[in-house]
């Protein structure tokens, strides 16, 4: 495939099997996905599909049984633990359903955490904590430590922490499914402006209502997908 095209994200005939004792679990079954550049894109599906085993493949968290994982020029499964661990550190940014913070760290110290495996200097990874804050709503709380922040700044601290790096990629967790309806709101709307701005956002779901905020919705069920969009 061209350097030009617009597909980000290809996953080639991928299928991820899992061993309980003598058991094989087969979770993902040569599955074939396309993300284009700028798309946000919602995966659905019931508990146990495997939407999260798909999103820690994409983001190199996970390696897959066979298949292949393309980010961009990047195969994945051609990529040694330690080479992946530094694409992983360069291209994606991660999201999680229950935030993840330090509670003994400020939220611009907490942002400032993908940093430190950089070599910017300590005024630098403050400046660029700064500007990820500022990004998402919460420049007036730098100082202010996890547990003085509601549930939706302290998913916004979580989003300015993953954009900091400004990865090729955000992978999103279920990131409204701890808030209740008007925060889950304000992050999905900051993911969509993300998107606005170029950002390609893959988000893991069960809720319809964050999942029509996205570009694209497919379902996954028995380790297959098929693809709805907007009317």
């Amino acid at each position: 495939m061209s350097a030009e095209s617009s597909d980000l994200v290809r996953i080639e005939h991928v299928t991820k099997t899992f061993h309980r004792g003598s058991e094989e679990i087969h979770v993902l079954s040569g599955l074939d996905l396309t993300v284009a550049r700028g798309e946000f894109l919602a995966l659905m599906g019931p508990s146990g599909s495997g939407k999260s085993t798909l999103l820690n493949l994409i983001g190199g968290l996970d390696r897959a049984t066979s298949g292949s994982v393309i980010i961009e020029n990047d195969r994945l499964d051609e990529l040694d633990d330690r080479q992946l661990a530094a694409w992983r550190a360069r291209h994606v940014g991660f999201v999680f359903q229950f935030y993840n913070l330090m509670p003994v760290l400020t939220a611009q110290k907490n942002v400032e955490l993908p940093l430190l495996l950089t070599h910017l200097n300590r005024r630098e990874r403050r400046e660029h904590a700064e500007i990820a804050l500022n990004a998402v709503g919460l420049s007036h709380r730098l100082n202010h430590f996890p547990r003085t922040l509601s549930g939706g700044e302290q998913q916004r601290v979580g989003i300015a922490r993953a954009i900091v790096t400004d990865p090729t990629l955000l992978l999103c967790d279920e990131p409204t499914g701890d808030l209740d309806r008007k925060s889950g709101d304000e992050v999905l709307s900051l993911l969509q402006s993300l998107q606005e701005n170029g950002k390609t956002i893959i988000m893991v779901t069960h809720d319809p209502h964050a999942s029509a905020r996205a570009s694209r919705t497919v379902h996954l069920d028995k380790g297959q997908l098929s693809t709805t969009g907007p009317e």
